[in-house]
């Protein structure tokens, strides 16, 4: 079983509804294991857009890195996400930070997520979970790349998941 590290983020509709429907539906397939507190965070980009709700978890999962890649697709998909452009609001968008310590990037997935160390939506619900996590490429740890990173003030803890 692989270790993976997602992150989770909605701004349109039901935003607390949609991350626990994306993550019973993301538990059909990969084991959840742990769940960040949920966090309402500035958009970053296309900044005239509802606020978001970001969390990470952490799951053990058979599923290759695309098997993964298509089962977070399928997730979004069936919730209703459309095609829209970069840094659109979104009823879900989900991503994959991390794959065990695999280091890989091909036309449709970079491993590890390839902002991840730019943005505090993702490093602080992450430093949360996974604080000694080493990032492969830059040999530091998530709490070292979360206390760095720029945007902290826009990053707000909104509840702790049960």
């Amino acid at each position: 079983m692989a270790v993976s590290y997602l992150c989770l983020g909605s701004n349109l509709g039901e935003r607390e509804e949609n991350l626990c429907q994306a993550l019973t539906l993301l538990s059909a397939k990969a084991n959840l294991e742990k769940v960040s507190s949920v966090y309402e965070t500035e958009p970053v980009g296309y900044k005239e857009q509802p606020l978001f709700l970001n969390l990470v978890c952490r799951i053990t999962t058979d599923l290759s890195p695309d098997e993964l890649l298509h089962l977070a697709k399928d997730v979004e998909t069936g919730m209703g996400r459309v095609p829209s452009f970069t840094n659109a609001p979104r009823i879900i968008d989900i991503d994959i930070l991390f794959y065990e310590d695999r280091v890989m990037n091909t036309q449709n997935l970079t491993i590890p997520h390839a902002r991840l160390q730019d943005r505090a939506f993702v490093l602080i619900p992450l430093a949360e979970i996974a604080p000694d996590l080493v990032h492969p490429k830059l040999g530091k740890s998530v709490a070292q790349l979360a206390k760095d990173v720029k945007g902290q003030k826009g990053v707000r803890k909104w509840y702790y998941m049960k």
